[in-house]
């Protein structure tokens, strides 16, 4: 029992409230108003009620209003391609399009089910990553050129000329881009010491932080928020900064990047080690930025089977608008200060059946629904609909480089 609600029945004791009048966070289901009653909120004692009711409103008018995906049918992810090529359906893609787009990404051609490629990759891991895919899907696709954005930054934005089908893994809604599924979901991704050679394998990572969720369950893991990652950006800084000041209730440290130069880089202290991604499921709460663009290690953290603080709402990858704020996971504002980190912080350690509750959503929704086969998937479905809007019939380049035929 919390010190919180420890300290409300002690006043009920002495002050001699009624039943109806004392309700505990857990309780909030049972404590609901019935609805003849002017369809006012639940209520709780005082000090309940201002502290946590807003949190327990929003997130039971969420469940209510929340329709699971059924990926069996492969219904979680289709929208978003329909969303993507919106832009390309009325006047379809021409060739001047591709042309225009060519400087922005890397140039691939599927030819009578062969892939081919510009020679250069600026970043060939990356293009590894993106290539098994493609060789995967393309057997009986139609011919299509492909521009296929390999940075981090997507590139065709709607304040800056007409839409141009420019594939990127990340965006916001102010681009056009159209998502595909990164290449660190088999090769590439942030590389740091742990991972020389970038994240990848999510297939092998699906296994090791299924069997770290299993070795540590919710009720031995650490009920403290952690948080480590390098300074992308000054978003993170207000974790950092509350984990100095309230280490129990946050650990949260900076570690060092490559543009690591001095301690002025970690926020004026000594750059903490890199942890393991299996390590994180020690924790009861996994806090989530973006990176330059949407995080890579967004995906994972789910199946630690914590609880997991998705700060921004912007940056966003193919499957994350099938998740749902307080139903898979706490969404948090990118400018939260200090006492907005504090009080959702505090609110699930108070809340642990609820915040347990939501943590097994959120790593079922990604353990079922963002297997290796429903990538697979969404990248046929989604080069599907795309070789639909030519205008023109491809023919292969002469200066391109053979990569393989579709297996």
């Amino acid at each position: 029992m919390s010190v919180s609600v420890s300290i409300i029945l002690l006043t009920v004791l002495v002050g001699g409230l009624s039943q109806e009048e004392y309700c505990s966070a857990r309780d909030a289901e049972s404590c609901q108003e019935s609805e003849t009653d002017a369809g006012k909120p639940f209520m709780y004692t005082k000090a309940i009620n201002e502290k946590y009711q807003k949190y327990l409103t929003t997130i039971r008018d969420a469940e209510k209003n929340y329709k699971e995906c059924n990926n069996t049918k492969h219904e979680c992810f289709k929208y978003v391609i329909l969303r993507d090529l919106r832009p390309f359906k009325k006047k379809g893609i021409n060739e001047e399009m591709i042309n225009a787009a060519k400087t922005r990404g890397t140039f691939y051609q599927l030819i009578k089910g062969t892939l081919y490629r510009e020679k250069d990759c600026m970043f060939p891991s990356r293009c590894a990553g993106i290539e098994h895919f493609l060789l995967k899907v393309i057997a009986n696709l139609s011919d299509m050129d492909l521009v296929i954005n390999t940075r981090d930054y997507p590139q065709s934005s709607e304040y800056f000329g007409n839409p141009l089908p420019i594939f990127s893994f990340s965006k916001t809604p102010q681009y056009y881009d159209i998502m595909y599924p990164a290449w660190a979901f088999w090769e590439g991704g942030p590389a740091i010491s742990l991972y020389p050679r970038g994240l990848g394998r999510w297939d092998q990572h699906r296994k090791s932080l299924n069997k770290a969720n299993m070795e540590t369950p919710w009720e031995r893991k650490e009920s403290k928020g952690f948080f480590r990652g390098s300074r992308t950006s000054s978003e993170r800084d207000n974790l950092i900064l509350l984990s100095r000041n309230k280490s129990y209730l946050v650990d949260a440290q900076y570690t060092k990047n490559q543009a690591w130069k001095s301690n002025e880089d970690t926020l004026h202290r000594e750059p903490a080690s890199v942890v393991s991604l299996e390590s994180h499921c020690a924790y009861k709460y996994l806090f989530n930025f973006r990176g330059v663009a949407a995080s890579f290690r967004h995906k994972h953290l789910f199946l630690c089977r914590s609880l997991v603080f998705h700060v921004g709402d912007e940056w966003t990858e193919f499957y994350y608008d099938a998740m749902k704020p307080w139903i898979h996971y706490i969404p948090v504002s990118r400018h939260a200060d200090q006492k907005e980190l504090e009080d959702l912080i505090t609110f699930v350690i108070d809340n642990d059946d609820l915040a347990k509750k939501i943590a097994d959503r959120g790593r079922d929704f990604i353990w079922n629904n963002l297997r290796m086969s429903d990538v697979t998937y969404y990248w046929k479905q989604l080069l599907k609909s795309y070789s639909k809007l030519f205008e023109y019939k491809p023919v292969l380049k002469s200066d391109l480089i053979k990569i393989g035929k579709g297996r």
